[in-house]
Parts: C-alpha cells; sequence; structure tokens
C-alpha cells in the first residue's frame, strides 16, 4: 500500500511517499532523518496534539481552554472531545492543572491551558 503525506516537521514540507512492501514501511521524498520517523509513524500510527475548550463556571469567560500533555492516536480524537465536551469546571483554575487524567487509556493528561479566577 502506498500513502502520500506532507510532512510537517519542518519548513521544508517535504512531500512523503509512504510505501509498505512485504512488512516493510519505506519512506521517500525526504531530505533528513526527521522526515522518515515523521512518515513511518504517520503512516503506522498518526497522532495529534488535542486543543479544545470546556465549560468554565464561575469565572469572568464561560469556557477554558485545554490541551493535550502529548500527542493521542488520531483515531481517539473524536472520543476524546465527545468526552471533553461533557466537562464542567470550576475557577479557580490554574495553568497546567489536570482537567481529565489518562484521557481514553492514552496516558495523556488533558489539562488547563490557562489560568481562571473566580468571577468578582
Amino acid at each position: 500500500m502506498k500513502k502520500e503525506y506532507v510532512c510537517i516537521v519542518c519548513p521544508s514540507s517535504c512531500r512523503l511517499v509512504v510505501e509498505e512492501v512485504d512488512g516493510k514501511v519505506t519512506v521517500t521524498g525526504n531530505t533528513c532523518k526527521r522526515g522518515e520517523t515523521h512518515g513511518i509513524l504517520e503512516y503506522t500510527n498518526p497522532k495529534r496534539m488535542l486543543t479544545s475548550t470546556v465549560v468554565l463556571n464561575s469565572a469572568v469567560h464561560k469556557r477554558l481552554s485545554v490541551v493535550s500533555t502529548d500527542e493521542i492516536p488520531k483515531g481517539l480524537l473524536q472520543e476524546s472531545l465527545n468526552q471533553l465536551y461533557k466537562i464542567n469546571v470550576t475557577a479557580p483554575i490554574k495553568r497546567g492543572d489536570v482537567i481529565i487524567e489518562n484521557i481514553m487509556g492514552t496516558g495523556v493528561n488533558i489539562v488547563a491551558a490557562h489560568s481562571a479566577q473566580i468571577k468578582e
């Protein structure tokens, strides 16, 4: 099977061709080793950082920005978002506070991207 990707590791944006033949994954089109690694990972186990918002109570703003502490398997992103859509947090919140621990069993936490103070 052959797939094409645009490498996002550096500004060169190489056009990668990733092909699997007899269980071996090869990458062409990359100009550096990092591009090869990116192509293999994108083909075998694509992951993404997750950024979103959750409902924020008792604060000036109604939503709190959250971010994953590491990349999450791409196939779990929608389920992770659905879990976040059900979350309500209450101020005060400090940047880095864990909002969801080990989301979807990935070992990745969802944390507050910024602090939120109580509405006065």
